[in-house]
């Protein structure tokens, strides 16, 4: 658990006391945004936002802060974060974590260098290879062949990989992942730093980790060098809200800074600074406290789902051990619901249709019904009543008279999933390409990333050659209720992959 440091005050949330002294002083703009507080607004939308959106909308130099960013508004609020979660640098983004984890990409590897990452990988870092050309070196993840379920890449796995690439310029792994498996990150720093490499952790679901002691390590205190965050998932921050952080001296931390600036947004939304500021604070002042409600009410809420027919919900005997995950976050209450005889994709549906509950992810098994510091005896309450209700629903119901009758989802053994890389993934993405029918597909390399949405992980990326296993399960995805948003033709119906005259002679 992380401790502030006696020299540095935690009540103070300097981006939002910018903002109070902003509007106390009466500041008239005349820059951007148009809106001028509020004033410029559709009064329909002021009705369904309302005000305070607005009034948090700020320029943020030339107006939270002056021109010149004297007062040192956002690099304050930056290092009280810093110091809350033991990292050395800490950089807000209003992009989200999709931002920062392609920013600690480039501040590691240069185009066509090589760098290991775990083959769970969310598509963000996809789309960095594909911007920067990096030349990804895939580490297999643990596969659990009898739950259909990818768990983070073991220490193993990346010795072997930079056995077999020692000119590799790092490793990338994920942890938590979206259902909250954990990998041994100390373990992994050490397999890195015994090579003088760094460690990038996409620790985007693991916000909260630092703030309890029962939670699993997090990267900084594991030795990681940039750990990337995303405050709005388990934190109190708003939507795009993300953070990451640099340890020890493998980064230039001027070199990380230039590349998140070539990426990011020269607009920075104050609404977003300003919550990841005030969650720093919450949680420096009361994590502890919040955090343990948390993990009690998750220990409650688990074993009242048990005892729900036809629901099992994951526990650390199904994540971890050998071949499995390291260790286990036991806030995303991740439910098989494979006993009701039907999808995790029917069942977040009719929670959502028929009892107003939104489920986190839907797999071809699961839900994912998150739990944050947000959460109390009357919002659990109500999600137990609605899982119980759909457990009656779908044992009740013969699966004609269902709404959408499930489809079989047909997923490949781990040999089968895993598909060889024939080029780069920038190579395939930007060539020839050409949109051909599913069933016509195997064989050819994809131009396109197919990614199940949420939790993001691409099935099939550029450069990628498919196969009849994948495109079999990718189709009857489909066909259950599976959604893949960034395919061209999210039917799956045809498939964009690399002209053949483009194909390298030895893939």
């Amino acid at each position: 658990m992380s401790s502030s440091s006696p020299t540095l005050d935690h009540t103070h949330a300097p981006v939002l006391e910018a903002l109070a002294e902003y509007h106390a002083a009466g500041r008239l703009g005349f820059s951007p945004p148009g809106h001028k507080q509020a004033r410029g607004a559709d009064p329909r939308v002021r009705e369904v936002l309302g005000d305070a959106v607005f009034l948090g909308d700020v320029l943020a130099s030339g107006g939270l802060d002056d021109r010149r960013t004297g007062n040192r508004i956002l690099a304050r609020a930056e290092e009280l974060m810093a110091d809350a979660v033991h990292a050395a640098h800490t950089f807000f983004t209003t992009c989200g974590s999709s931002l920062s984890v392609k920013a600690a990409m480039l501040a590691v590897a240069s185009p066509h260098e090589p760098l290991l990452i775990g083959r769970d990988a969310h598509k963000s870092v996809v789309s960095g290879l594909i911007l920067a050309g990096i030349r990804p070196i895939w580490v297999e993840p643990r596969w659990d062949p009898e739950r259909h379920l990818a768990h983070p890449p073991s220490a193993e796995e990346f010795e072997r990989a930079f056995a077999a690439h020692p000119d590799a310029r790092g490793a990338l792994v994920t942890s938590p992942t979206p259902y909250g498996a954990c990998a041994d990150l100390r373990a992994l720093a050490e397999v890195c730093h015994r090579r003088g490499r760094p460690l990038i952790v996409d620790e985007a679901w693991g916000a909260h980790l630092p703030f309890h002691p029962a939670l699993p390590s997090w990267a900084m205190d594991a030795g990681a060098d940039i750990c990337v965050t995303s405050i709005h998932k388990m934190g109190s921050g708003l939507e795009q809200g993300s953070v990451f952080h640099l340890s020890g001296d493998l980064i230039d931390p001027a070199r990380l800074r230039s590349r998140a600036d070539l990426l990011g947004t020269t607009s920075p939304s104050v609404l977003v600074y300003a919550g990841l500021d005030g969650w720093r604070r919450q949680m420096a002042l009361r994590g502890r406290e919040l955090l343990g409600r948390a993990l009690d009410l998750a220990s409650r809420v688990r074993a009242a789902i048990e005892e729900i027919p036809g629901l099992h919900v994951h526990g650390r005997a199904d994540f971890c051990g050998p071949g499995l995950a390291d260790d286990f976050d036991p806030l995303p209450v991740v439910i098989d619901v494979s006993g009701l005889g039907t999808t995790g994709y029917a069942v977040a549906d009719w929670l959502r249709a028929h009892r107003r509950v939104d489920a986190h992810l839907s797999d071809h098994r699961r839900i994912n019904t998150q739990l944050t510091h947000a959460d109390d005896e009357a919002t659990t309450e109500l999600l137990l009543t609605a899982l119980k209700d759909a457990a009656h629903h779908f044992t009740s119901t013969p699966p004609a008279d269902r709404e959408g009758p499930p489809r079989a989802v047909a997923v490949p053994p781990p040999a089968e999933l895993r598909l060889p890389q024939g080029c780069l993934p920038r190579d395939a993405y930007f060539g020839p390409v050409e949109d051909v029918p599913v069933r016509e597909a195997a064989g050819r390399i994809a131009a396109e990333m197919i990614t199940p949405y949420p939790p993001g992980i691409p099935v099939a990326l550029p450069g990628e050659r498919l196969n009849e296993p994948v495109l079999r399960y990718l189709r009857t995805g489909v066909a259950a209720g599976m959604n893949l948003p960034d395919a061209t033709d999210p039917q799956l119906r045809t498939v964009r992959v690399l002209a053949r005259d483009a194909e390298p002679a030895d893939a």
